[in-house]
């Protein structure tokens, strides 16, 4: 298993409070194909992955859509980013690998 690989519970602090989500992660030397699934909807997701750094686009429709720029770094079992949001800045996103 790569040391990016599992399946995270993050959170994702938004101005609509505390967004809670699983994010799983099965890399491929540079690439990775996973999953975001929470409250706002599940999305399947594919980026890059540079060490131990992930990057991402996603596409979301609540609560409007919109496409986040979605970026993490992975220490041991944490994991620590941020999910950009256009004009609406960009908010942290933090969580802990489960699997």
């Amino acid at each position: 298993m790569a040391t990016v690989d599992g399946s995270y519970d993050v959170t994702v602090k938004s101005p609509m409070g505390d967004q809670k989500a699983n994010l799983t992660v099965q890399s491929d030397g540079s690439a990775f194909t996973g999953n975001f699934a929470g409250g706002m909807g599940t999305s399947d997701v594919t980026g890059t992955v540079d060490g131990d750094t992930l990057k991402w686009k996603m596409d979301i429709t609540v609560p409007m859509p919109m496409t986040l720029d979605c970026e993490a770094t992975v220490a041991g079992d944490s994991i620590d980013g941020t999910v950009g949001a256009g004009a609406f800045g960009a908010f942290p996103m933090t969580g802990t690998r489960t699997a």
